[in-house]
């Protein structure tokens, strides 16, 4: 029998990364769980529980040969329970929003869209990489990435985008030409254009984003009339109000920070400051030296993905790629919210944010990378 070696870097930086995003959630939450639910440790225990499932799940992925999955069951299956599990949250209506509830339990379909897709795309592109450009390749490659996003972006736009950016990634690394990079580019575009337009909010976010008062908006007509449709239609007077509380977070965090759990920002100011916006509490409470932790976390996941996608075996160069590039991208994006250079997008940062099935996704597409890289070899 072949001796699998493990990847020490790959599982030391992923232990690391989510070990100090248990103590990051517990810092950041306890001033909510307390006002919400008279119990400080409300949020922690639940990511802890949801801790301990998602890494049992990427021990059983990391220990397995990924091939195993390099067939047409896993790579149309998942993507059909996804597409399912979407359907019913979106047949449930607004109460159930993002999330399939069992009694406490809630869980986001959306993300395990994230390994659904990247089994998908390994086992697609790896069978049609010599053909990547013909259209026999590129037609049922689109329609299902498209028919998951669609499904995706009706509650989840963050998700969504980040999605399509990984199966561009890993079709253009394949080989795809640039004349179709750049049709995808703008059908994304567009899509994305239509998902922002038809929900209220996002289309505030991204007018505030440009424009935070509103000062060359309202010199025209029509934006006039935007800024009353959106005064009438978001639910928060200031959509701005997150992004700039996020930016004081981390202004004051100087290079070491006020000291664990001694964030001002968490105490009301700062909204959903133990998920979407926990960045800026790492860099309140630790200052430079803690964002940089978690920066140098996620370049050493995209250096160990760089590695991985020179290996010959095609299904697992694949799944390489798009692991690397949907939570590298994530987290890229989640810190360009909260430092102001991009809208709010409802995306959290991985193995740090609170959530569970967050947590779980990620955790099963870095067990699938961690395979690939102990088992090609």
């Amino acid at each position: 029998m072949r001796q699998v070696k493990s990847d020490w870097l790959l599982f030391g930086t992923t232990a690391a990364l989510t070990s100090f995003g248990l103590v990051m959630v517990y810092s950041a939450s306890t001033y909510a769980a307390k006002h919400h639910y008279n119990f400080e440790g409300y949020f922690i225990l639940r990511q802890f529980l949801w801790f301990v499932l998602a890494f049992l799940v990427m021990m059983f992925l990391k220990k397995i040969d990924y091939r195993r999955l390099n067939n047409a069951t896993w790579a149309f299956g998942s993507i059909g329970v996804v597409v399912v599990l979407l359907l019913a949250v979106f047949a449930l209506g607004a109460r159930a929003h993002r999330f399939l509830r069992l009694g406490l339990v809630g869980m986001q379909p959306s993300e395990l869209a994230k390994p659904a897709l990247i089994i998908f795309l390994a086992y697609f592109v790896s069978r049609r990489a010599k053909a990547i450009n013909d259209r026999h390749t590129l037609l049922p490659a689109s329609l299902t990435v498209g028919l998951l996003s669609v499904a995706v972006v009706i509650a989840d736009l963050g998700t969504a985008v980040v999605l399509v950016i990984t199966a561009a990634a890993v079709f253009f690394l394949a080989g795809l030409a640039w004349r179709y990079v750049a049709m995808v580019l703008a059908v994304g575009f567009l899509a994305g254009v239509l998902a922002v337009a038809i929900k209220p909010y996002r289309l505030g976010r991204l007018v505030v984003f440009f424009d935070p008062k509103y000062e060359k908006l309202v010199q025209f007509e029509w934006g006039r009339k935007l800024k009353e449709y959106l005064d009438r239609s978001v639910h928060t007077r200031d959509p701005n109000y997150q992004p700039r509380q996020s930016k004081l977070a981390l202004g004051s965090g100087g290079l070491v920070g006020q000291g664990l759990t001694d964030s001002k920002m968490k105490l009301g100011y700062l909204p959903e400051a133990h998920n979407d916006f926990i960045f800026a509490i790492v860099g309140e409470e630790l200052g430079l030296a803690g964002t940089t932790f978690v920066l140098l976390g996620f370049m050493v996941i995209l250096v160990c993905g760089l590695r991985l996608a020179r290996i010959q075996e095609e299904f697992g160069r694949y799944i390489a790629i798009g692991v690397t590039t949907m939570i590298v991208v994530q987290a890229l994006v989640n810190m360009s919210v909260v430092l102001g250079l991009a809208p709010t997008k409802g995306i959290p940062l991985p193995m740090i944010s609170y959530g569970g099935s967050s947590l779980l996704s990620t955790l099963m597409c870095l067990g699938l990378m961690m395979s690939v890289s102990e088992q090609a070899g």
